[in-house]
């Protein structure tokens, strides 16, 4: 259950779902990232959550940093899961090639559906 002040504005009662959202999404991440470094081995220096409209997640290969849509809060655990690796995964292979798929399929091989299921936001 979330609380607002009686009287709150919309604004102001959309900053707080958007803040629960954030906390929610941040929780999970750090088991889920050392979790996923040790399978891929690769290390992430940073990590966070960002608004993106136009995104899930990017990758700064050189900062070792992952940004994450705010928006996979409201997405499965599963679709979450599938945008870490796939961050993650730049770290071994910037560009979205041959070899690039082919980690994603011995990493998590249901991929393709999970980025279909994005797709259809």
């Amino acid at each position: 259950d979330l609380y607002v002040r009686e009287g709150s504005t919309t604004a102001q009662r959309e900053k707080v779902l958007t803040e629960w959202y954030r906390k929610q999404l941040k929780a999970q991440l750090p088991t889920m990232i050392t979790k996923w470094e040790g399978l891929i081995g690769v290390k992430i220096k940073e990590h966070n959550v960002k608004k993106m409209s136009t995104r899930w997640g990017t990758c700064n290969v050189k900062a070792g940093r992952i940004w994450l849509s705010l928006e996979l809060a409201k997405k499965p655990d599963h679709c979450l899961e599938y945008v870490v690796v796939h961050e993650m995964v730049h770290l071994l292979e910037k560009k979205h090639d041959a070899r690039f798929k082919a980690h994603m399929d011995r990493f998590i091989p249901e991929w393709r559906s999970f980025r279909k299921e994005l797709s259809n936001r």
